[in-house]
């Protein structure tokens, strides 16, 4: 008998009036010590499915009108929570696809860890601080000790993803449920937490239900394919004979969807749009009953660029550098030194109405889609906010005909105006927050890692749209991203922190062609699977 059995598992949803069927009569198997990749578009119902697993879907608004879900034997559907608490983090874990929304703001990472293990292994003081901190180094987390007492919006994005994983494994479960694990990683750390989760599971005879949209990762890592599309699985079969030999029209829309393209001629003459000299970012390190300073974090440390009118600056590097800080502070979100000079102005010292309406202007889309949007407003209303704000539109019509075409521009229904972000799957909610950003027809547009949370074929389709508007209305682009197979389908320059600092700067042709910096040719590396020298300089293939 298989580890887990899924058979003929449907699952439907009450929305309103309507129900809404997210997955029909979906069955399949995985063996102990096997990786089983689940693929497909966003909405497809991959999520569903293993929410489905752990029973943690919203009841009663969501039910199964047909299946079974056996984990070592056990069913899993229709039973209590009692018995439903000894399987989940004990017997099965799952990684969570947005780290933000599923740490909690209010507890530090050791009391979270923390309490997976107490719950579980029953463990209690220093046994459960040791443990948590032997967890965070093995997902490398730098600085482990440090970071015990830090607090999710502490974080970076991928440092987050970690934590989550961390939490997952630290009861070595039989079965990992792991729904986007590396999407807000950096191409090195993918590598890396691929390779920890493999390590483990050969150890443990772990089973992994890998849900990605990601189908480089999964040539790397699964052992078998299932192909999934408007809630049915298509084609299932081995990585291989999927890759070389796919059956299915959608396996093969899947296969051949990858951003591709270069972004549209730049011109050199166009006016600076943002201008940045020597930012800094340093945040305070406070110890001691009085919280005095004994020394700075040096989120970013001396930046300097311009972006002009029309043209894509891509911020690469790892997770922890310095990207997104560097962003916010260019929008003025961060206090930092230094010049921030937009179209010709110094906005350094600009504040309150000044600065206000300079925000329609300056956009940004973040990383993390479900956190941005309010759980209690529309999608109409969330992204019709800003046109209220900056008084854009004559009327209530005038603004919904605005809001219309900005969803059908990122590829939404407007007919799905009035549903709420929970009703969404992680990629639309980011075309969401794209088309909030883009409807103010702002002049320039941080987009911070804007593709994460998509599959490869929407990533296309986000990318040509992006570069479509950029073309049609002269935006200038700071796009930070891990992806550098996106960054090299938009950019036109390319900088590359590491810890707050330059490491590498120049035209994206000249850095992906040739890049000079070992830091910077193990990124591409580990993107393109090329060779390269280490990156702390020793030499020998990273690839």
């Amino acid at each position: 008998m298989s580890l887990l059995e899924v058979q003929d598992l449907s699952v439907t949803f009450r929305v309103g009036e309507r129900e809404i069927e997210a997955v029909r009569h979906v069955s399949f198997a995985i063996e102990k010590g096997e990786t089983l990749a689940l693929v497909g578009e966003s909405g497809s119902g991959k999520s569903v499915t293993a929410l489905s697993i752990l029973q943690l879907l919203p009841y009663p608004k969501a039910w199964h009108p047909s299946g079974s879900v056996q984990l070592d034997g056990v069913e899993l559907v229709g039973k209590s929570e009692s018995v439903l608490r000894k399987v989940r983090g004990n017997l099965a874990s799952m990684i969570f696809q947005e780290p933000m929304t599923s740490l909690n703001p209010l507890h530090t990472v050791e009391r979270q860890i923390g309490e997976v293990l107490e719950l579980h292994r029953g463990l209690t003081g220093g046994a459960t601080r040791t443990r948590v901190l032997e967890l965070l180094e093995l997902v490398r987390i730098d600085d482990a000790e440090t970071r015990l007492k830090s607090y999710p919006h502490q974080l970076s994005g991928g440092q987050r993803q970690r934590v989550m994983i961390a939490m997952a494994l630290a009861n070595e479960p039989d079965l990992l449920i792991a729904d986007e694990p590396t999407t807000a990683l950096d191409v090195t750390v993918q590598a890396e937490i691929l390779a920890l989760i493999a390590e483990l599971q050969e150890r443990l005879r772990m089973a992994v239900l890998l849900i990605t949209h990601d189908l480089t990762i999964v040539r790397k890592v699964a052992h078998r394919v299932a192909v999934m599309t408007q809630g049915e699985i298509v084609e299932t079969g081995p990585t291989e004979t999927i890759f070389t030999n796919a059956q299915h029209d959608y396996t093969r829309h899947l296969l051949a969807a990858e951003p591709k393209g270069k972004p549209p001629v730049a011109d050199a003459s166009a006016p600076v749009i943002m201008g940045a000299c020597d930012i800094k970012v340093y945040f305070p390190i406070q110890r001691g009953l009085l919280k005095r300073t004994v020394g700075h974090v040096k989120a970013v440390d001396g930046v300097t660029f311009e972006v002009r009118a029309g043209q894509t600056v891509g911020v690469v590097g790892e997770s922890g550098s310095g990207k997104t800080t560097l962003g916010l502070a260019l929008l003025r979100l961060l206090p930092c030194s230094g010049t921030i000079d937009f179209a010709g102005r110094d906005i350094g010292d600009w504040t309150g109405s000044k600065l206000r309406a300079l925000r329609r202007e300056m956009q940004i889309v973040f990383q993390d889609p479900y956190g941005s949007l309010s759980p209690r407003m529309s999608v109409g209303q969330i992204i019709e906010e800003g046109l209220v704000l900056h008084r854009i539109g004559e009327n209530a019509a005038a603004r919904s005909e605005l809001v219309a075409g900005a969803m059908r521009e990122v590829g939404l229904d407007p007919s799905m105006r009035d549903r709420y972000p929970h009703e969404f799957s992680g990629g639309q909610r980011q075309r969401i927050s794209i088309a909030r950003a883009m409807v103010l027809k702002p002049r320039f547009v941080v987009l911070d890692e804007p593709t994460s949370a998509l599959d490869m074929s929407v990533q296309a389709q986000i990318v040509d749209l992006l570069r479509d508007l950029q073309a049609r209305h002269g935006l200038a682009y700071l796009f930070i991203s891990h992806d550098l197979r996106v960054v090299r389908a938009l950019s036109h320059e390319v900088i590359v922190l590491k810890r707050g600092r330059v490491v590498e700067q120049g035209t994206a042709e000249q850095l992906f062609r040739a890049p000079a910096e070992a830091y910077t040719r193990a990124l591409m590396a580990a993107a393109f699977e090329i060779e390269a020298v280490d990156p702390d300089g020793a030499g020998g293939s990273v690839a």
